[in-house]
């Protein structure tokens, strides 16, 4: 039955694209930045084009090409990322990335870590891009798209680029330095690249960035069937980061950017949320030229280091966010237990008018350590051992995830005769994690204890469930001592695939196979004072065999016309975080685990002409047996608590529209329409578990059917005029509307526990239940950048030397009202929100906003 219905579908609404590459897409929104001055280079297009080879008799219709750009694509990557667009609302975890022959993608989460070559624009550029359900020749693939980077030395353009850039996004300005020699005589390659990112302040108020990049690469041929290659890159970022807030902060501070995350300082703004960022990559390659047909590429890569985020902690003392709940004059006027109307307008008038209220007041925090005096006995587990001093109340902390991470993969790639591709190969990919905290700053204090307050606060008596290490009781912290949580996550996955493209006169088709085995499980490295028996040492290993097909075929109708339609079914094992109840307590985990399935099918005809380019199609996605788990303090049972979420089915459906049409030789129409379903399609299963004893609260069953999939537009639409012009200059202008956009919802609040204050409240039934849309929205966009060809007094080497610059300036409109992304918040007060229909509780969703009008413009000097 479900196979009949994605068939229907798919005629109806047509053939779904198998992708083609664009060298330049890239699927990620916060790389955005950077990808549009490398597209804006002003480095001629070429594109391959066979349309003349004939349609008629026995003579063969080329292929589909897969090296020409798809004006839907082109628009999804670029146009509509200032609203988070996710094409078909896959989750990134389903796009994956290859370098130089090995798989980039995470495997405790499955996506890609674009940050690790953050600022090496240069010498990424040489990728292929496969979308959708397509073959491609490096991987089996995801089913959003396959992208291989290829940064081999002897791959790179020869060239000496040097790059200068200014923003107004998250960095500001951005200097690169690149040298290439490209393959000499005796076959040796070579290329090194550098970069510098950094903003005192970004976009965002508080917001601030510095980041470093560094790049190496050398080739050896040796004789014409091997090619040896090194890469080793690296990318040492810091950035202060926003945090999402309540509509009613947003309207005090009167701006849609604030930020809570900071305040002043000695007179200088200084964030709690510092993300941090350093994880070389080393990666070892052969290519191996069996023969003219025959192709065996082998890879191996490490790649270790540490990501990071600071924030604040504390210990018997009052929250210090700025947003918190109970300090807000919503709060005063309606949710207190005695409301004091006059007290809130107070309040409101004194935050709106001062800053100082609406940021986090740092002299207090280090007022309140250094008046904290304590004596600590028995610390750090010896018997009659005090410590005595000023006991921090507040502190910030550094959570860090330390990863090592090796893959090897081989591919072999052979034609027989000249209809049928055969591609084959075989991975290992091993991955170990190591989460733990540190204390970053004691905030004027001399020391912190390493106690569980919550813990202490719900047993008293027992002085052993309250340490985070039972083995050393009462540990006394200085900076950059380790604390609380301290456990390993050890993943591994073997996969091996197969496939065979089989090329005729007026028919193409592919079949192609996987099989994996993932196995994963936690080590813990401290013993917890709630758990012993569970948080120290070596957990259930998890194994999961999974496997995969998918196959497609091409009708061609002549060298310009083209139908086909892709199929593929998977298995996927689940990721540790959707398994692990509480992994930074105890080794428990969900039950009844099992893989996620997918299906997917997509169709499409394909128009490619010399003046005209086209694609309409459609795609059909259902994933099955999806897990959640979410931790957060429960009103109702007053602790904190893990809700873990089970059964979650989504289907995915819809339409995809480009269009690239040469009005004249300079002017080109370009334009691209998404229209799509994302909803959840079954009921969920809950588990309320409490945090510090594990015990059972309720088990709840989530109405989540027929809502909708968040956090992305599921209707996009993109229409763009360019000029070329024959003197080396070009401009766009682009338009750009997004419709059908949801917030991330609580799923506490589609429960009947949620749902039975409000039965007989029809409008408050509405406002708890019912998903929050976003308002349609737009932007308007303009590109152009000139290339200048230097005299010839201006050559070095005897080089060509060139002067090309870029601007783009995004939202030209000043759109600020946009909303890009937000979630309800999962503390939730069903009882109180039953009483007032206007409002969903004292906790209503944060929300993030898109940036304003944004520029960036480089200037590059390239010979």
């Amino acid at each position: 039955m479900l196979k009949t219905k994605m068939l229907l579908l798919l005629l109806l609404i047509g053939s779904a694209a198998i992708a083609q590459i664009d060298s330049t897409a890239r699927k990620d929104t916060a790389i955005i930045d950077e990808v549009k001055d490398g597209v804006l280079d002003n480095i001629p297009t070429v594109s391959l084009d066979e349309n003349d080879l004939g349609d008629g008799g026995s003579q063969s219709v080329s292929s589909l090409l897969t090296a020409g750009r798809d004006p839907f694509y082109s628009a999804a990557s670029f146009n509509f990322s200032a609203v988070r667009f996710r094409i078909r609302g896959y989750e990134n975890d389903l796009f994956s990335t290859y370098m130089n022959g090995i798989p980039m993608d995470n495997l405790d989460n499955g996506f890609t870590p674009y940050g690790l070559w953050g600022g090496l624009n240069d010498v990424m550029r040489n990728r292929d891009v496969s979308w959708g359900l397509r073959y491609n020749t490096f991987t089996f693939g995801d089913i959003g798209s396959n992208t291989n980077i290829d940064s081999r030395a002897s791959k790179q353009r020869v060239q000496t680029s040097i790059n200068y850039a200014m923003s107004n996004r998250n960095y500001s300005n951005r200097f690169m330095v690149t040298h290439s020699t490209g393959l000499s005589k005796k076959g040796w390659a070579l290329t090194i690249s550098g970069s510098r990112r950094w903003a005192g302040e970004g976009y965002v108020p508080g917001t601030y960035y510095d980041g470093w990049g560094y790049f190496a690469a050398v080739d050896k041929r040796v004789g014409q069937k091997h090619l040896f290659s090194f890469t080793g890159f690296g990318a040492q970022t810091e950035n202060g980061r926003q945090g999402a807030s309540v509509q009613e902060m947003i309207d005090l501070a009167g701006t849609n950017y604030y930020n809570p995350n900071w305040g002043y300082q000695n007179g200088k703004k200084r964030n709690a949320s510092i993300g941090r960022s350093h994880q070389p990559v080393l990666i070892f390659t052969h290519d191996f030229r069996v023969s003219n047909r025959t192709n065996i590429t082998t890879a191996a890569g490490y790649s270790f280091g540490d990501r990071s985020v600071t924030a604040l902690d504390w210990y018997n003392a009052a929250d210090p966010r700025p947003d918190y709940y109970r300090y807000l004059p919503s709060y005063t006027g309606v949710w207190a237990s005695t409301t004091d109307q006059a007290q809130a307008a107070q309040l409101y008038e004194l935050m709106k008018t001062d800053i100082n209220y609406r940021q986090i007041n740092w002299q207090n925090l280090y007022n309140i350590n250094r008046a904290s005096f304590a004596t600590i006995n028995d610390a750090n587990g010896i018997t009659g051992n005090t410590v005595s001093g000023h006991r921090s109340r507040y502190i910030i902390e550094n959570r860090i995830i330390n990863t090592q991470r090796f893959n090897a993969n081989s591919v072999l790639n052979t034609s027989i005769g000249d209809h049928i591709e055969l591609t084959a190969g075989a991975s290992y990919q091993m991955q170990k994690n190591h989460y733990y905290k540190e204390v970053e700053d004691l905030l004027g204090g001399d020391f912190y204890v390493n106690i569980n307050q919550f813990a202490e606060r719900d047993n008293p008596v027992d002085n052993s469930i309250n340490q985070y290490d039972i083995d050393k009781p009462n540990r006394i912290l200085y900076t950059g001592d380790k604390f609380g949580y301290d456990y390993n996550l050890n993943i591994t996955r073997i996969s091996g695939w197969a496939q065979g493209v089989f090329k005729f006169n007026k028919v193409d088709f592919f079949l192609a196979g996987q099989a994996s085995q993932t196995e994963f499980y936690r080590q813990g490295n401290v013993r917890n004072g709630l758990f012993p028996n569970a948080s120290y040492g070596k957990g259930t290993v998890n194994s999961f065999f999974n496997y995969a097909g998918k196959g497609g075929v091409t009708y061609k109708i002549d060298g310009r016309n083209y139908v086909y339609i892709n199929g593929s079914y998977m298995t996927r094992a689940p990721y540790f975080e959707n398994v692990y109840i509480s992994p930074r307590t105890r080794s428990d985990q969900q039950s009844n685990i099992k893989s996620e399935t997918i299906y997917s099918g997509e169709g499409a005809y394909v128009l490619n002409a010399p003046k005209l380019k086209l694609r309409i199609g459609g795609y059909y996605t259902h994933f099955a047996d999806g897990m959640d788990v979410m931790s957060f303090y429960h009103d109702a049972y007053q602790n904190f608590v893990n809700y873990a979420i089970s059964g979650i089915d989504k289907v995915h459906f819809g339409g995809e529209f480009g269009l690239e049409a040469k009005l004249t030789p300079s002017l080109t129409l370009n334009a691209a329409a998404a229209v799509g379903r994302y909803y959840y399609d079954s009921k969920q299963f809950g588990i309320t578990t409490v945090d510090n004893s594990a015990s059972v609260l309720g088990q709840q069953i989530i109405y989540m059917e027929n809502f909708r999939v968040p956090s992305t537009p599921m209707e996009a639409y993109s229409l763009g005029l360019s000029y070329r012009s024959p003197k080396f200059w070009f401009v766009s202008l682009t338009g750009n509307y997004f419709d059908q956009s949801y917030l991330s919802m609580n799923p506490l609040r589609r429960t009947w526990d949620a749902l039975q204050f409000s039965v007989n409240k029809p409008e408050a039934y509405s406002q708890i239940f019912d998903q929050t849309k976003f308002d349609a929205n737009y932007t308007v966009d303009f590109f152009g950048g000139y290339s200048w060809k230097l005299p010839r007094d201006f050559e070095i080497n005897k080089r060509p030397t060139f002067l090309v610059f870029n601007l783009g300036v995004n939202n030209m409109l000043n759109n600020q009202g946009i909303v890009t992304g937000g979630f309800e918040q999962l503390r939730y007060d069903a009882q109180t929100a039953a009483t007032d229909p206007i409002q969903t509780g004292k906790f209503p969703p944060k929300l993030y906003y898109a940036y304003g009008i944004n520029f960036f413009g480089s200037v590059t000097l390239r010979f």
